[in-house]
């Protein structure tokens, strides 16, 4: 058994959480990145045992355009910032893991600005895929590149370039001696080259006893990237758009079905990282249309097979809605000092931190064989069964109460984790009513644990009000100060008339982006993610060298 079995992860955006600039000037470090020390007991009081935090290093904008893979984010702090608050979590209990940004880099990297410099003399020429002297992109360097999402921002890496392989094994293990951590979640595993993962897999295998990799992977066969050979486990994409569909349309056989059809493809040894929302999708609060699901649908992620995974805020119900130019929403600054309560105040994080805790004690549902036991389109229950003891989920995702007579087994009583209710075994069965948009957790009492606390009731109907943190820029503009910060645009702006006989270094920062737009206009069509990335930049030193990049 690895720590990774037995794990429940808090996932934190961490250039979001700290609300950092949208941009990143390359100044001075800033520790923010210490500012989420504090979250760290709060992860812990509500049942996570592991943290995934990322990204973290030097980069332009988002993170995943990095520019340096060994040195922390300057909008963060420094590499000791990290290697502190990584032994912190330990000295807690709380493992970590970082984002692996493997697949491309971003255009500041040093290889890549290698080739701009040096061209077809650079000695890392061969680092990037699809290198073509005699083409162009959308940044007017003179050459044209292999890119990821189709963002000439994100340049892939040749992974079949074996000095390419070599460097990022040597970064997995600089950040291993530097930072201490435990495992690495690989971003867009499912374009990645398969030899390249499994050498990725021997270096985890060398650095560390039970390193955990595991790849973002969207849709396929999971057992192609999870598997002995490659990663040990991979996000469960296709169980998440289950969990809210099935709620919202008031069917389990979705559910059902793609539990049995996922556990088909990986089997009972590999456990996928499972999870309802993310830093790119919206939050489940959002998704759900009954905010009562929002109770189900976290006890069957406590309860399913899989490595269950909670997205930072989402404990609080909090809203986060995937807009056309921007996915700031659904990475919000919060201030802990706002929510250091929660778990006596707020219904979601009471119910969040008991499930938590039933995890935590209960190792059948870390461990245990998936069965069905009753299926209908409003309601649903299932074992996780080990060493012949059957825990239960019920759940109902209609209004009204409902009635369930379910196997047991040979345990004499059962004892409801989260209302304290026992029921008797009779026949081998046990017959127990589900309330409507309600879930629960049967446990036999001779395994039940007496530290999980019940909490007795649990009403979700609205969605609380969640407190926004305001960053140090949010409150310029908030007062009609100068701001880093740009509004998101939700449709290209009116053109400004550019003044090209003044020098770019006289012009401003409206007319340097522009004057950057009309550049990128030349080449071909200018994408939503494009436009964004002009407009967030509003450093005037950093956009006169952009412009004076094109040719």
């Amino acid at each position: 058994m690895a720590w990774y079995d037995e794990a429940v992860f808090y996932h934190i955006y961490p250039l979001g959480l700290t609300g950092a600039p949208k941009q990143n000037s390359y100044g001075e470090p800033v520790s923010r990145l210490n500012t989420l020390l504090p979250w760290i007991s709060h992860i812990k009081e509500i049942g996570c045992n592991a943290i995934y935090i990322g990204p973290l290093f030097e980069s332009v904008g988002h993170g995943y355009e990095t520019t340096d893979y060994k040195k922390l984010d300057s909008r963060l702090g420094t590499n000791e910032d990290l290697t502190n608050f990584v032994a912190e979590c330990h000295k807690q209990g709380i493992r970590v893991i970082l984002d692996g940004v493997f697949n491309h880099t971003g255009r500041d990297f040093f290889a890549f600005q290698d080739i701009k410099h040096n061209r077809e003399h650079s000695q890392y020429k061969d680092w990037y895929c699809n290198v073509n002297f005699w083409g162009n992109n959308s940044f007017n360097d003179g050459f044209s590149y292999e890119n990821w999402g189709g963002y000439d921002l994100l340049a892939k890496l040749n992974q079949h370039n074996p000095a390419v392989k070599d460097y990022i094994c040597d970064v997995i293990r600089f950040w291993v001696s530097e930072f201490d951590i435990d495992g690495i979640r690989l971003d867009a595993a499912d374009v990645m080259d398969f030899n390249y993962m499994k050498a990725l897999r021997n270096v985890a295998n060398e650095v560390k006893q039970d390193f955990w990799l595991m790849g973002e992977v969207i849709h396929g066969d999971y057992s192609r990237w999870a598997n002995e050979g490659t990663l040990h486990s991979v996000t469960n994409y296709m169980l998440h758009k289950a969990l809210y569909s099935g709620h919202n349309d008031h069917n389990y056989f979705e559910v059902a079905h793609t539990i049995k059809y996922v556990n088909g493809m990986v089997g009972n040894n590999l456990k996928l990282y499972t999870f309802v929302d993310n830093h790119d999708v919206e939050r489940i609060y959002t998704k759900l249309q009954n905010k009562a699901h929002f109770m189900p649908v976290h006890v069957m992620l406590y309860t399913l097979p899989g490595i269950p995974s909670l997205y930072y805020g989402s404990e609080f119900g909090i809203e986060g809605r995937k807009e056309r130019y921007s996915d700031d929403s659904l990475r919000p600054a919060l201030n802990y000092e706002d929510y250091k309560d929660a778990v006596k105040t707020n219904e979601c994080t009471k119910l969040i931190a008991a499930l938590g805790k039933i995890r935590q004690n209960t190792p059948a549902l870390c461990y245990g064989d998936y069965k069905e036991l009753l299926l209908q389109t409003t309601h649903f229950a299932y074992a996780r069964i080990l060493d012949g003891k059957s825990v239960i989920t019920t759940l109902n995702n209609g209004d009204n109460e409902v009635s369930m007579n379910l196997s047991a087994g040979n345990s004499a009583e059962y004892i409801g984790a989260l209302t304290g209710e026992r029921v008797a075994v009779n026949g081998g069965c046990i017959q127990v009513r589900v309330p409507g948009n309600f879930g629960e957790i049967w446990i036999p009492a001779e395994i039940y644990n007496d530290s999980i606390a019940p909490i007795k009731t649990v009403e979700i109907k609205k969605a609380p009000v969640p407190v926004k943190a305001e960053t140090p820029e949010q409150k310029k503009e908030a007062a009609g100060e100068e701001s880093i910060e740009q509004p998101k645009p939700e449709a290209e702006p009116e053109k400004i008339a550019v003044d090209w006989s003044k020098s770019y270094e006289d012009m401003t920062v409206e007319e340097l982006q522009e004057a950057i737009l009309e550049k990128m206009r030349s080449n071909g069509p200018v994408t939503d993610y494009m436009l964004r990335t002009v407009k967030e930049n509003t450093h005037h030193g950093s956009l006169v060298s952009w412009v004076r990049s094109f040719r």
